[in-house]
């Protein structure tokens, strides 16, 4: 150690003393390793009666039990939370194509079993799995609209639970290949197919006049063409053919039976041709019980019989004609 210097440890306290040559005279300096006595004593008499200070860092006490106690009840609240999640998923059906009946593919949505909507559905395309039938089923009606670009409706299909209801400009019914079956709208009804049945047991009641090329019945069955209360009118402007190939044809009337041709004539072709209620002419002459007749017209158009003589006898029973 040089004069003037001191060495300094980290266990031992360390002093810097001035060199010699500064040394006020009769101040004695300790050798090397000596310790002022005074500092030695003031440093002992601190150690003794303060001690060693100590600070304690952390939470104790009753803030440490609530600590506790809030971190157990978070990690029961997040098992408590994770197990509903799982129980959802597993209730919901959950997967990665979808979630319950609903599965998502690449041509769209697809709908297993039966399927509830409460608000509207707008979809491009319904349609049911191949080989599977599609039902709408409702507690009150299906309503089918159509809208135009404004919203409007244009076309409506209302299924109700006391009727079904189209609401439409044209109502049009056709058979796979493109025919026409039953067409309707404001100006007529057209009926497209060969033949017309009506089951009902009081046949077709028709308003107002009829317009049709053919009217028959079906095979083994009686054709009727009734009016109870009012005339029975058949006109055409070339003709009217009624023709029985299998059966009787009978006309009834309860006061006046008319066939009339404006132009041409009336003709009654048949091998028998019976008038059985003609009135009958007064015979001329007393006892005469002969069965042959002549068939008489009045001026009236009236028909009755006389018993046939030499010449004509219709001219003496005259008076069946008033």
């Amino acid at each position: 150690m040089s004069t003037g210097q001191a060495s300094c440890c980290s266990e031992t306290p360390c002093c810097i003393f001035p060199p010699a040559s500064s040394t006020p005279p009769g101040f004695h300096l300790p050798a090397e390793g000596e310790m002022p006595q005074e500092q030695y004593a003031h440093r002992s008499t601190m150690q003794t009666s303060e001690g060693p200070q100590v600070y304690k860092v952390g939470i104790y006490g009753w803030r440490k039990r609530c600590l506790y106690f809030f971190v157990l009840l978070l990690m029961i609240l997040i098992l408590v939370n994770l197990a509903m999640t799982i129980w959802i998923l597993k209730v919901m059906n959950f997967t990665i194509d979808g979630m319950g009946n609903l599965r998502i593919t690449e041509k769209g949505l697809k709908l297993e079993g039966d399927s509830e909507f409460l608000k509207p559905l707008y979809a491009k395309e319904i349609r049911s799995r191949p080989g599977n039938p599609l039902y709408f089923q409702s507690a009150r009606n299906v309503t089918v609209n159509i809208l135009n670009e404004k919203t409007k409706v244009l076309t409506r299909l209302v299924t109700g639970p006391q009727a079904v209801e189209a609401h439409s400009q044209k109502f049009e019914v056709k058979t796979l290949s493109g025919k026409l079956l039953f067409s309707a709208d404001d100006n007529e009804v057209v009926v497209g197919a060969e033949r017309l049945r009506v089951l009902g047991a009081e046949g077709t009641v028709f308003p107002k006049s009829i317009e049709t090329p053919n009217v028959r019945a079906d095979p083994f069955k009686e054709l009727r063409l009734e009016s109870p209360t009012r005339a029975l009118v058949m006109e055409a402007p070339k003709g009217i053919e009624i023709n029985a190939e299998a059966g009787s044809l009978k006309a009834t009337c309860r006061t006046e039976l008319r066939l009339e041709s404006k132009d041409g004539e009336i003709t009654l072709n048949s091998a028998k041709i019976k008038l059985p209620n003609l009135p009958q002419g007064s015979s001329s002459s007393a006892g005469s019980r002969q069965k042959i007749y002549e068939l008489c017209v009045c001026p009236n158009g009236r028909l009755f019989l006389s018993q046939a003589g030499t010449s004509s006898t219709c001219q003496i029973n005259t008076s069946v004609c008033f």
